[in-house]
This record gives structure tokens, sequence and C-alpha cells, in this order.
């Protein structure tokens, strides 16, 4: 019987298999240092193979680098052997949400998630920290190898000193906050849809590195834009320069699927009111488009004279041609889409209908205060929430959110992420959407469980971390949405799973055999630790199979084992010990389409060794592993 391997995807070698499809002489097997074989790259091999030239040593070229690169990129592809540990408690509507919180380091979450969420995200929205020289940015344990940092990920010791303050008086401040970003951004690439995109708040002082490291990851065609938010209205004459605005920098996953499947704006008031019927046309309300364009631009056949229905002559502009050629100018007029004014000899121009647009505005690089709050709106409106209490200083507004989530996603049930959540505005942002248009998105949070500061008014408030803020802030907004006005299509959902990121459920010795001797052997019977639940081996499975982590879970009692059936038959799993033949039996009458017990579950060797027969006389098509 198949083991699982309880550890998230070795992604340096799932790249190397990718380029040996595509290049199979640069890639061979090399012996690692406990001499298990591993795929290698030739890389002087490569080299050659996308040059047209003899390569001798290293070329110059265009690149964003930084001390500490090429350890972001092992650090983003090296495996962990971590898991989610569910914590119902903590949660709301367990069984039921299609919604995700993830407490724990963000760069282990997603790599815990690539297996399950690879290409499925629509929408991915982060609010890094800006490096302002003050505030934490999580300085990641680089390693040497894949080996030594699937050790280290073992040490529980590790955990306490992720984030440190970056100083803008050390040595490296702009590249540790590279090597930072950088891992995440790659990984995060990997769960975006072909038609989803990658939203990023930054300010000044790393925008440009940021713009670098996005169009080295997602290739320089797939940038799409830097949005400027004014995020204050007020003015701070206590510095040298009142800065009153934040970047957003917007990158796609394929900027041409994107650019066909973005949406537009809903209709302001203001722009709807540039809409009337002043000659009483059935089609209703229309607004005016000049019917003239650029020379450069035109055919011989959009250069003419036209003239209007009171009998005067309009010629073109120097440099500019009609839009039209003359006969379409002629179906146009006769179907009444050209206005001359109300007397007949205006210069012509297009009636376009409001009852004929995909109405709707294009998004404008520049998103005012008023359309979309501030810092301090957004501030006001969490203290509110938490009845006066102040626990986030530099929250994002919900509207702005909601801003982006209109633009890139659909009210089906499409993904937004956010792997910096904060407060998760971005969870408030996707219900409130929801609750507007009858969506069904899900969202997906990750934050680590940074301490409150000492004194601070949240930790005043008995909040200890700004999980727990988080936590507590999708909880009261729900309820709050809830009371108000909803979509009578809207699912309602308002609940989330909290799945808490912890050390294998595993003893260390499922992963490292070579540093056991034989008196460990006598103590370490079980290999599962033993604090750890079924639930908690449950989840673990999961991960390990790219099962989509909210899928509904069934618990029973059969033949007097418990029993979780996943999504009916999409997973059955029994982590009990003494199962015997008959308990097996059952299970694969029901056909699972995957099926896992624990290694030495079975009541004897010999059912051990029978259940991959009865699965394949009673349910062929199961696949069948333990752990």
């Amino acid at each position: 019987m198949e083991k699982m391997k309880l550890h998230s995807p070795d992604l340096s070698q799932d790249n190397i298999a990718k380029i040996r499809d595509l290049f199979p002489g640069c890639v061979t097997e090399a012996a690692d240092e406990s001499g298990k074989l591993r795929l290698a790259v030739d890389f002087d091999q490569l080299r050659q193979e996308l040059s047209d030239h003899v390569v001798e040593g290293g070329q110059e070229r265009y690149r964003l680098d930084w001390p500490g690169k090429r350890e972001a990129l092992i650090n983003a592809n090296a495996p962990i052997a971590k898991t989610l540990r569910p914590a119902t408690k903590e949660s709301l509507d367990f069984e039921a949400t299609k919604n995700l919180f993830l407490e724990g380091d963000n760069l282990e979450a997603l790599k815990l998630i690539q297996q399950i969420y690879l290409g499925s995200v629509r929408m991915i929205y982060i609010d890094p920290p800006y490096n302002t020289g003050n505030d934490f940015v999580y300085r990641d344990k680089f390693a040497q190898g894949s080996d030594e940092y699937l050790k280290a990920s073992n040490q529980k010791d590790d955990e306490g000193n992720r984030l440190v303050a970056n100083a803008s008086t050390y040595g490296r401040f702009h590249s540790d906050w590279l090597s930072m970003i950088y891992p995440r951004i790659k990984l995060a690439r990997n769960c975006l849809r072909d038609d989803g995109a990658l939203w990023i708040s930054i300010d000044d002082r790393e925008v440009a590195n940021l713009i670098s490291v996005l169009r080295e990851v997602f290739g320089n065609d797939h940038y799409v834009s830097t949005f400027v938010w004014q995020k204050r209205k007020t003015r701070e004459n206590r510095k040298v320069v009142s800065t009153s605005h934040d970047f957003i920098v917007c990158v796609a996953k394929d900027k041409s699927i994107f650019e066909q499947v973005r949406n537009l704006l809903p209709l302001t008031e203001e722009a709807r009111a540039r809409y009337h019927n002043p000659d009483n046309d059935p089609r209703g309300d229309w607004q005016s488009v000049a019917i003239t364009a650029q020379a450069g631009h035109g055919t011989k056949s959009q250069f003419y004279s036209i003239t209007t229905p009171s009998g005067r002559v309009v010629d073109l502009s120097s440099g500019s041609c009609w839009r039209f050629t003359q006969p379409k100018l002629k179906e146009l007029i006769a179907d009444n889409r050209i206005w001359f004014g109300a007397y007949g000899g205006n210069v012509p121009r297009q009636k376009v209908f409001l009852s004929e647009q995909n109405a709707g505005l294009t998004p404008h690089t520049i998103w005012p205060a008023d359309e979309v709050g501030t810092t301090d709106s957004a501030k006001r409106a969490l203290n509110e929430l938490f009845d006066g209490v102040s626990v986030f200083e530099t929250p994002k507004p919900v509207q702005l959110l909601q801003r982006i989530i209109q633009i890139s996603t659909n009210p089906t049930d499409d993904i937004v992420m956010d792997f910096f959540a904060g407060s998760a505005p971005a969870a408030h942002a996707s219900m409130a959407q929801n609750a507007a248009d009858g969506g069904k998105r899900r969202f997906l949070m990750v934050q680590i469980p940074e301490p409150c500061a000492p004194g601070s008014e949240p930790e005043k408030a008995g909040y200890t971390n700004i999980a727990e803020i988080a936590k507590e802030r999708i909880r009261r907004a729900g309820a709050k949405i809830l009371e108000g006005d909803c979509h009578q299509d809207w699912n309602q959902d308002v609940g989330f799973r909290v799945l808490k990121i912890d050390t294998s459920n595993m003893e260390d010795i499922y992963y490292r055999p070579d540093e056991v001797n034989q008196a460990d052997l006598l103590t370490a019977v079980d290999n599962v630790k033993p604090d750890r639940t079924a639930e908690d081996l449950l989840f673990q499975v999961l991960l390990d199979w790219g099962v989509d982590l909210t899928l509904p879970i069934r618990r029973e009692t059969v033949q007097g084992k418990t029993v979780f059936f996943v999504d009916d038959n999409a997973l059955v799993a029994c982590f009990d010990t003494g199962i015997t033949e008959d308990l097996v039996k059952e299970l694969a009458g029901h056909e699972p389409l995957r099926v896992v017990f624990r290694d030495n579950g079975f009541v004897s060797d010999a059912v051990k060794i029978n259940v991959e027969q009865i699965f394949r006389q009673l349910s062929p098509t199961t696949d069948v592993k333990s752990i």
C-alpha cells in the first residue's frame, strides 16, 4: 500500500521536470548527500540550448538583482514538513462555509496550498509591509538546499523569530524586503487562474522594485497598470512633502485574457446624468460622442465632406478623419444614430444608447478618496465595527477592495485571496460585494499571529495578536451585512474555516530515519504525535492529496470506528486502530474516489495485505493509501 508523503511539493524538482520535457539533454540524475537520486540541471548545456551562438561565461543583461536573490529562490522552491490543523472553535459555520482563514506564516501557507489551489484563484490582493524602516518584515530562514530546509522546518523554536524590524540603517534594507516578497509572489502566481490578476498596495519606497519583481516573475508583457489611490484628503505640514496617495500595482497571469474578461465599473450618478433623450428616441436615453479620429489611423474612404440636414457642409479639420466610411455613415443616419443638433446644423456626432451599452465605466488609474475611501475613513469604520476600540492603525477601506473585486471577479464562486490579510478588509469586501450582487465568491485569508504591542489599545481590549483581530472582524462584519439589504440570490455565507499552520502530525522519525537509533524505535511504535486528533490527520491528508479544504465533511461511526466522508465519496478516511476486513469491505462498498487508513491501524498484517485486493474487487477505481 502506497504511503502519503505528507509534506509540501518539492517545486525545484517539479520545475526541473518541466525543463526536462523541453530539453531532455539538459537534465540528468545525480545522487544527493543521502545517496537518493534526484533530477539535476546541466546549466551550461541549458544556456547553450537557449542561445544561437557559443556561450562562454556570464553575459551582462537587464535584470533586477540583489544580495540574497538566489537564496530567496531556494526558499520559494524548497518543501516543508508542515500541516494545517483545524480550529473549529475559532471558526464560524465550520461544516458548511466555503471560506478559509489560514493562521500562520504566509510563505508556508502558500507552499502548503500549492497543489490544491494551483491555477484556481481569480484574484489576489495583498498589502505587504511597505518597508518604512519601522514596520516588520518576514526574515525567512534561508537554506542551502531542500534537504536542509526540510530538516529545519521541523524545528519548533523557529516560529518566534519570524517577524523582525527592518531598520533603514541596516545594510540590506532593500535586499531584505525583496528577499521577503520575491518567493511569495512566485508562489502566488502559481495559484492564479489564467484570467486572474494580482493586486498589491505599496508606496513610493519600493514601488519601482516591486514592479521589477512582478515583470520578472510574470513576464514583461503581463504588467497591467499602476493605480494611484488618494489615501488622505488632509495635508501633512510637518513633512517636506505631504504624501496623499499610495499605489496599487496590478499584474495579470495572462494580460491578453485578463483584458477580455475584466469588468467595467458600475455607472456613477454623474455618468448616468450625461444620458438624455431630447429627440424622444424610442430606444431611450443616449449621449453623443465624436465621430472623428486621428488622420493617421484612417483610410482614403474616411476623408470626405458631410452635408447636414440644414444644408451646411462640414469639412474635416486638419489631422483628422471620420471614424466611418461614407456608406456606413449613411446607414447610421438612416437608423437615426447620428445627431446633428436640435436644428440639424451642428457637427455630426454618434448617439450612444444607455440601453445598448455594457453599462459601465472603464477603470481610471486615479482612484479619488470620494469614490473608494481613505485610510481615516477606513479606520473610523473599523473602530465603529469594534464598538469604538481602535484595533488596527492603517486598515484599507472596504470600498477600495470592493472596487478591485468588481474589476477582477464575477458573482460566481471566484476565489479572492489575501495572504497579508491584516485586519481582513478583503474578506469584509468579498462578503459585502456578494451581498450587493448575489455573488458566491469565496475568500481565502492568511495572517500570521503577529503579537499586538504591549499596552496598545487592542491588547488592552483582549486581543493578543493580529490574526485574532482579523477573525473577529469577519464575524462582526458578516453579522452586520446580514442585517442590511442583501441580494436575494446571495447564499449568505459569512462563515470561515480556521486552519492553523503547525508542525507535521507525524513523528520526526517519519522524515529523518537516519537519525533514529534502536532505542528510539522501541518507543516509536506509533508514527503519529500523541497530541494530534483524527481531524488533524484528515486535513493533512487533504493537503497531501490536493483535495479542496472547504468540501463538506461528515463524521460517522461505522462498525464502532470513526470514519470521515469528505463530500460523500471524494475521500473516505479512518484513522482508528483495530480495523477489520469487514470494515474495509463496507467502506469499499461506498466506492470512494480515495480512501486512507492508518498504516498501523489494521487488526493484523493479513488484513493490511488484503486491503488493496478488496478494493480492487469491490471498487477498482479507488485510490488506496495509508499514513
